[in-house]
Formats: C-alpha cells, structure tokens, sequence
C-alpha cells in the first residue's frame, strides 16, 4: 500500500468584495423663488431706484436754502417725473386686488389717525391756555444737558462742522414724502406689496403713538424751552383758568401751603377774585369751551383754535416731529434697506440734535420718542410685515393634510397625492375675486386720491 499524501488544510476560496452600498442620493431642493430667501422679501429694484430718488427729493428741496431760483425750477420738474412714473407703471402692477382688500384696513387706520390727532390738537391747546398768559412768561426752562453739550461742541469742534449740524437738511414733511415715496415703490415691485399694507401700519402706529403722547404730556404740564413762544402765539388771558385757580394756584410756591395740603388732601385754600371766562355758544360743541378756553380775539369757531394750536408752547413730551422721523425710519428699515435706510437714520440722529439746538424740544423729549417709536413699530407687524406669508400658508396647510398625503402614498393613490400637493400650493397663494373693471377703476380712485391728499396736506399745514 502506497504511503498516502499528506493532507493538506483546505482553506475556503476567497470570495469577490461587494460593492459598497451608496448612500441615497440627497433629493435636490428646488430654490426659493425670488422674493422668498429665507422667508423676507427681497427688493427687485437692486440697483436702489428708490434710494436715489428719496435722495434726489431731499437734496433738490434742500436748494430752497442755497438757490432758490434753480429750486423753483428743479422741484416741479421731480413731482412731475415721479407722477408720471407712478402713473406709467400703474396698468402693469399686478397686486392690485391685493391693494383693494388692503384698502378697508387702510381706511380704518386713516379714520383712527384722524381721531388720535385730533384728540391730541384738543390737549394741546388745553395744556396751553390752562394756566394763563403769565405762568408762560415767568416760567424758566428746565435745565437740560444735551443742550449744554451741544453749546460745549460748538466751541470744540470746526466751523464747517458745527454749520452742517445747524443746517436744515430735512423737516417733519420731508419724513412724511419719503413713507409716501416708500408706499407707492410698491408699484416699483421695490418693496413687499400691498403698499396700503404698510400705509395702514404707519397710520395706526402713528395714531398710537399719538394717543400715548397725548396721555403723557397731560400728566404733568413742563414750561417750554421757548419762554417768550406763548405770548407771540396765542391770545389767551393772564390769568389761569378756574381749575388751576382752585386746585394749582394756592399751592404752587409757598411751602407750608404745599405741606397743609398733602396732610389735608383737599384743596383748602381760599380763592382769588379773577375775571369771568369767556362763553361763546358753539351750539354742540359747546363743551369744549372749558377744554379750549377761548378769547375774543381768537375766531369765531372752535375748529379755528384748535387751527392755531400747532405743536404748541408748553414742553410736549414726546417729540411727535421724532416720533415720525423714527417711523419712517423703521418702516423704509424694514422693507427696502440698503444704504438709503443707513442716510435716513443719520438724518435722524440729526433731526434730534436739531430740535434740542433749536429749543424746539428738551434732551428727554426725543429720546424718549425714539425708544418708543422703534418699540411701537415692533409691536405692530400683524397689520403689515415684510415676511413673506406665503411659505407659512403653505406650511401650515402641508401640516393639516400630512396625513391623508402619507395615506395616498402609501397606498400609491397618484391622484390623490396629486390633488393634496395642488392644495398646499394653492394655499401659499393670494385669491383673485376681483373683476378687472373694479381694480381698475379702485387703482384710478387710489392714485388720484392719494396724489390730491398729499397735495392737499403739504399745502393746508405750514408745519407738515
């Protein structure tokens, strides 16, 4: 028998390397459309159209000041080409179905504003006329350091410096023709439409703020930083009015009088012979004529005081003029941005300065309109904002058919799946039940109205 061969230990062949699985390829995700990146609206005007033409209105109203010949002849000229701008571009517009249904908010707002005002022209010529010719006159100013910093800059720094912060670059109807240019730039696509939209959030937040400083400048009367502005304003008696008499007069100056009366707290003291009001029969106004104290020499009507009333001579805080400077401010922040929101807040800066340079306003008085201002504007984004809206619909209504989607595409229903997904982008858009003939005839009745109230504005207030 042959020896056997050794046996050798079989080893399992080897086996060819499998291929690696790929990882699922990442769905592509389409890009947002224009407009929509990152959920804000984005200007189409990129080339800042809007900006220069602010900065072309400011600058050739500025040559009043330095050639009032070529600004006579340049003025016009810019109304007239940014009208027939505006009208040109109005047929091509298309949001205006979204301007109609903005317009009943804008009315609302409009209506608000003109009831905040006037509630505000009926204190302020309260505050005015209360306390009589003579407090006005022996009154001094309050002791404010920021217009002792600016008299301290004036000697620091160079002429050329100190002349262009004392210039008059830009005034309260500046501010309100930029918010009007910013408005209709929605024609412009410049910024998120409807351009009532954001008319009726500047209305509202204006009426706000209004009512607010109304409430304040109420509380504690502040004598004005221009002693000698009562007496070459107003026509008013000497004499304080039958309140003041009673409940501010005996207790203004003597200490012990003070000290009684806050032990007492009640008015104790025995009044003075004064001369009787003057009592007009305004028919059913006649109740404002203890609120507006009339003179004989003032008209005939109550509506022709509250007329001369203006920004008044008693300290109003806050400053209103800043109060629509910051708003502009906010609002061309907000929606267009860009260098031209960057100028429009230096001009504020400026505004400010001015106003305490000028003794229009005390330190206090527009810093705190500022604050509120910016705040004001924050908390009223529901009525307008420049977020888009959209995507959000769109969101929301992905999550309220979610799960009738993965239902269908579970059981591979492609129509259904189909008709879900028309939902949802049929959320995200704005519906149309407008007839062409009313938007054209609403976007008429807009542009003509708006034209004539800005007109009528600039030229019925000399203050703005």
């Amino acid at each position: 028998m042959s020896k056997a061969s050794p046996l050798r230990r079989s080893c399992p062949p080897k086996l060819p390397a499998m291929p690696k699985p790929k990882g699922k390829a990442k769905r592509p995700v389409p890009p947002l459309p224009r407009g929509w990146a990152g959920a804000r609206w984005r200007p189409v005007a990129v080339g800042g159209g809007l900006g220069l033409a602010a900065a072309a209105y400011v600058g050739v109203d500025y040559l009043r000041h330095l050639s009032p010949a070529w600004h006579g002849r340049l003025r016009p000229a810019l109304w007239a080409a940014l009208a027939l701008a505006t009208a040109a571009r109005a047929p091509f517009y298309r949001r205006w179905d979204a301007e109609l249904r903005a317009a009943p908010r804008f009315l609302a707002a409009l209506v608000f504003m003109l009831a905040a005002l006037l509630c505000e022209a009926i204190s302020v010529r309260f505050i005015n006329t209360v306390l009589g010719l003579q407090w006005h006159r022996s009154t001094a100013p309050l002791p404010d350091t920021g217009q002792w910093i600016l008299l301290a800059l004036n000697e620091k720094l160079p002429q050329t410096v100190v002349d262009l912060l004392r210039a008059r670059i830009i005034a309260l109807h500046h501010y309100l023709m930029l918010f009007i240019m910013l408005g209709f730039s929605a024609l412009f696509d410049c910024i998120k439409g409807p351009g009532l939209g954001i008319g009726s959030r500047y209305m509202f937040t204006m009426a706000v703020g209004r009512l607010l400083r109304t409430m304040t400048f109420l509380a504690t009367i502040l004598p004005s930083a221009r002693p000698w502005c009562a007496e070459a304003r107003y026509q008013i008696p000497d004499y304080p009015h039958p309140w003041a008499q009673k409940y501010y007069v005996p207790y203004a100056s003597d200490r012990m009088m003070i000290w009684r009366v806050m032990k007492q707290d009640m008015p104790y003291a025995t009044l003075q012979d004064y001369p009787d009001e003057y009592n007009p029969d305004w028919g059913l106004m006649s109740f404002l004529v203890d609120i507006l104290r009339p003179s004989t020499g003032e008209g005939p009507s109550w509506y022709h005081l509250l007329k001369k009333s203006s920004g008044g001579c008693s300290d109003l805080l806050y400053s209103g003029h800043m109060l629509v400077a910051v708003l502009t401010a906010m609002a061309w922040t907000e929606a267009y941005g860009g260098w031209s929101s960057i100028v429009i807040w230096f001009l504020v800066v400026h505004s400010a300065q001015r106003e305490i340079r000028e003794r229009h306003h005390y330190s206090v008085d527009c810093i705190v309109a500022i604050y509120v201002g910016i705040l004001l504007w924050r908390m009223t984004g529901f009525l307008w904002s420049a977020r888009e809206t959209n995507r959000s619909r769109r969101i929301a209504k992905l999550d309220e058919v979610q799960n009738r989607l993965f239902r269908a595409a579970k059981d591979s229903d492609i129509l259904e799946v189909r008709s879900l997904l028309g939902e949802v982008e049929l959320a995200g858009q704005e519906k149309k039940c407008f007839s062409q003939c009313i938007i054209f005839s609403f976007a008429t009745a807009m542009i003509v109205f708006t034209l004539l109230f800005v007109l009528l504005a600039f030229t019925l207030t000399n203050d703005g």
